[in-house]
């Protein structure tokens, strides 16, 4: 939801060759498993951007929306003072300020299509229920909120993101991945009360359309669906399943002496184990010993557990590609029919910067069918 700033940091790592057996189907009892993760390494910038951030400006249209976006957090929050906007998009914006003695962060939704206003609708539902059923890792306090209008106010926690990229150009030092997956690990293994959280995922639901898109083969359905058939099996008689943040991004974590915080809680709920580790697996191209704990972690519970990783690994590569591929076509189509007095600043680099990462993604996703038709084999 947001990156606060502090004066914890640390040093630039260097990129390391990939070493084999950091894929997400790692198994040394089975040698003739595909190793994913292998290959030579490649910086491969990530496509986000530092959040946006400067002082009020109430001039203008984008002043009168900011305006209205304030009214809207006086109405649940009088005393909340706006001094910053920490970021601001198409579809919300952010504000820090103060409330009385604390500061805090404001987050009210722009775009109130019905996607969007679902989503920070469920966080709204997330952080009133961390009121009452305190999860194993730190949460920012709820302040106010207003489902109606879409607008939340939490405390701001201290703190820097562990990324600032969706896909961070450099492997973060392990210190932060290890805190990160420590968090992700006690948040995991928790089992918070029934009816408190749904599904957010409809796995059959996404792998057709996946299908129907061309993003997936009729082979790659074919193995999904083998595997969640496997996996339903198994969680007849076990109950499978795991409460997960649905998004962990290092963007979303914020690292701070006290600990890592979680933010932008829109997809918290219940997944097949291994959604929020397949979501860094992904994301982590460029640190191969973590993908390498990562894969270890997938499959410690068993083969059930895998085939789960295995299958949320599928479907979130699938989905980045399918993000990225939209962001290259939308590049080309903004760069190449300007002339060059009139091309945005930085464009062409930007897009180089998506098509790297893309094949990159390609390349994961390649790895990871592998792996689901090795583990399928195994059924």
């Amino acid at each position: 939801m947001y990156a606060a700033s502090s004066s914890v940091s640390a040093p630039p790592r260097s990129l390391r060759p990939r070493p084999g057996g950091s894929g997400p189907f790692l198994d040394p009892a089975r040698p003739t498993a595909p190793v994913l993760g292998a290959g030579r390494a490649r910086r491969v910038p990530g496509v986000g951007t530092q959040p946006l951030s400067g002082r009020l400006d109430l001039s203008g249209p984008q002043g009168a929306q900011l305006r209205t976006a304030i009214a809207s957090v006086h109405r649940i929050c009088p005393e909340f003072a706006p001094v910053q906007v920490l970021r601001r998009s198409g579809r919300s914006v952010l504000l820090v300020g103060t409330t009385g003695r604390s500061t805090a962060v404001a987050k009210v939704l722009l775009d109130h299509s019905p996607i969007w206003t679902e989503r920070i609708r469920h966080e709204i539902a997330a952080y009133r229920t961390f009121v009452r059923h305190r999860p194993p890792v730190r949460v920012p306090r709820l302040v106010a909120a207003d489902p109606d209008n879409c607008t939340l106010v939490i405390e701001r926690m201290p703190g820097r993101a562990a990324a600032l990229q969706r896909h961070p150009a450099e492997a973060p030092p392990r210190a932060d991945i290890r805190a990160v997956l420590g968090a992700i690990c006690r948040l995991n293994a928790w089992r918070p009360p029934a009816g408190t959280f749904e599904a957010p995922l409809d796995y059959a639901e996404r792998i057709a359309r996946f299908h129907e898109l061309g993003l997936l083969t009729d082979r790659d359905m074919g193995d999904l669906q083998k595997l969640m058939h496997s996996i339903a099996h198994t969680a007849g008689r076990q109950g499978l399943g795991q409460f997960c943040h649905g998004d962990s991004l290092l963007s979303n974590i914020l690292l701070s002496p006290a600990g890592p915080v979680l933010v932008d809680w829109e997809h918290a709920g219940w997944y097949l184990p291994g959604y929020d580790l397949a979501t860094l697996w992904a994301v982590l191209g460029d640190a191969p010993v973590a993908r390498r704990q990562i894969s270890q972690m997938a499959q410690s519970a068993g083969p059930a557990s895998r085939d789960a990783f295995l299958v949320n690994l599928m479907l979130v590569l699938t989905r980045e590609i399918r993000t990225y591929e939209t962001a290259v076509q939308r590049s080309m189509h903004d760069t190449a029919p300007a002339a060059p007095a009139q091309a945005h600043p930085g464009a062409a680099s930007s897009g180089e910067e998506q098509r790297l990462l893309l094949r990159r993604l390609h390349d994961d996703c390649q790895l990871a069918r592998k792996a689901v038709r090795a583990a399928v084999g195994t059924r």
